[in-house]
């Protein structure tokens, strides 16, 4: 049996170099509103998948989906209020 090896080093980033950084840390925690959101409406969506859509589905679908709206809105708001400040 011929065994096949690598004869090149390996081309992986260094496990340690992999950690998120403060400001990737920071970015996600800004937008952690927008992703819970997002979240919700996901779950939302895939209880209706194998089942028709009752009235109690519809509304919690149209809850969530305004949900990630004002998410949505609000990040947009903070996000330029922060390149304001910053500049």
């Amino acid at each position: 049996m011929k065994h096949i090896a690598a004869l090149q080093a390996v081309v992986t980033a260094d496990p340690a170099g992999q950690e998120p950084s403060a400001a990737e840390l920071d970015a996600i925690e800004h937008e952690m509103p927008l992703i819970a959101a997002e979240v919700e409406l996901l779950d939302a969506h895939i209880a209706t998948l194998d089942r028709p859509v009752t009235e109690l589905d519809a509304r919690r679908l149209r809850r969530a989906r305004r949900r990630v709206l004002a998410a949505r809105r609000a990040l947009a708001n903070r996000g330029s209020g922060l390149l304001e400040v910053g500049a």
